[in-house]
């Protein structure tokens, strides 16, 4: 009977080459993007919104009144206007109450009534929001109108404790979370583009995004339906009616845009000594030459005790070692590397520090060898 199977060596190479095809495809479909993930509406944006509040409650971790007058000027204008009159010359040592900062984010279309969560920050010295409880704090936007009401019970992710001059903290007492702890009171006007007309702005600008998601907007809903202004505003064409423009909106978002290749950079933070460069990062072949220079200097106190009969002082002398080490820099080259692996092999090779890489990078940079855009933060 005639064997109809493939030999083990075909086989082997059939299912590697529909491994291959089958990762290629998926690459290649997982490159593409969603219209909502690099672009967004103009005008449906969120608004900050930012109270003055106090908290009250506190087991003796609030703000020391001495070194913070407007907690007890706000703790006397709030009884003012519940009918508590207080002398002039009262002096207030409150430990139970708290300055702070309430702030949250209005989000596109909130409705009077809708709930936020709002953050609480201490402003003053309190050592604590812990088990404190928030008044009732109006919210403001930028135009200074009244938005939302926050109030209630300041939960703190975190735990102290003190006694005796000693002390024990974990995370952070000084800022708390309210969930649900504000009230829209008005809403922000929002309208969705200028007659049938609406604006998409790219997260990033570039012209040959902005030319497919042209393409891509065209070939979904038709012909002039998208036309791009510039390299990050898209003006499209939408329905009028209000329900027929939202299920537009809808279906606009979902379209599936392959976007340009990201240019070349590479992010610097000198304060941490963090790198991070994106896959578009190449290198041209170059030659580094890195050193290290330290200077070590040792202090030593030595005590000088004079005999028993010679009448002198006994002193402290300091004794001072400098020692200068200069480690010899070799001369290494770096291949060219046409991909991010190849490149982080090759500033492995220097064996430099994240600090040293910092000037080295922009040495390459200079020098022309490395393929990438600079950004100190």
């Amino acid at each position: 009977m005639k064997n109809e199977c493939m030999p083990m060596s075909a086989c082997k190479i059939f299912f590697r080459a529909l491994i291959c095809a089958a990762c290629l495809l998926t690459a290649a479909a997982g490159h593409a993007e969603r219209l909502k993930d690099l672009a967004s509406i103009q005008g449906v944006r969120q608004n900050q919104l930012l109270g003055y509040g106090l908290v009250v409650g506190l087991d003796g971790s609030g703000d020391q009144t001495t070194q913070t007058p407007f907690t007890v000027q706000s703790v006397i204008s709030m009884l003012q206007q519940l009918g508590v009159n207080l002398p002039q010359a009262t002096s207030l040592q409150l430990k139970n109450v708290a300055a702070v900062m309430v702030t949250t984010s209005l989000p596109p279309f909130a409705q009077p009534g809708q709930t936020l969560d709002v953050t609480v920050s201490s402003m003053g010295n309190a050592k604590s929001l812990r088990g404190g409880t928030l008044l009732m704090t109006p919210l403001k936007g930028a135009d200074g109108q009244i938005y939302g009401m926050a109030q209630g019970n300041v939960l703190v992710g975190g735990a102290g404790a003190a006694a005796n001059g000693s002390r024990a903290q974990v995370n952070h007492l000084s800022v708390g979370r309210i969930s649900a702890g504000a009230t829209v009171e008005r809403a922000v006007a929002t309208s969705l583009g200028q007659g049938n007309l609406v604006y998409m702005e790219l997260n990033e600008s570039d012209f040959s995004t902005a030319s497919r998601v042209v393409d891509a907007v065209n070939k979904r809903f038709g012909n002039d339906t998208a036309a791009a202004q510039d390299g990050r505003v898209i003006r499209v064409r939408a329905p009028a009616g209000s329900d027929e423009r939202v299920a537009f909106l809808g279906a606009l978002e979902s379209i599936s845009v392959t976007p340009a290749q990201m240019s070349a950079k590479v992010i610097l933070n000198a304060r941490t000594g963090s790198i991070v460069m994106n896959q578009a990062v190449t290198l041209d072949s170059c030659a580094v030459a890195h050193g290290n220079l330290s200077v070590i200097i040792n202090t030593g106190n030595s005590v000088s005790q004079p005999n028993a009969l010679a009448g002198g002082q006994t002193v402290v002398v300091q004794n001072s070692q400098i020692e200068i080490k200069k480690e010899p820099g070799q001369v290494m080259l770096l291949n060219s590397a046409a991909s991010l692996a190849d490149v982080v092999k090759a500033l492995n090779a220097i064996g430099a520090t994240p600090q040293d890489l910092l000037a080295i990078l922009q040495a390459m940079k200079a020098s022309g060898s490395l393929r990438a855009e600079l950004e100190i933060i």
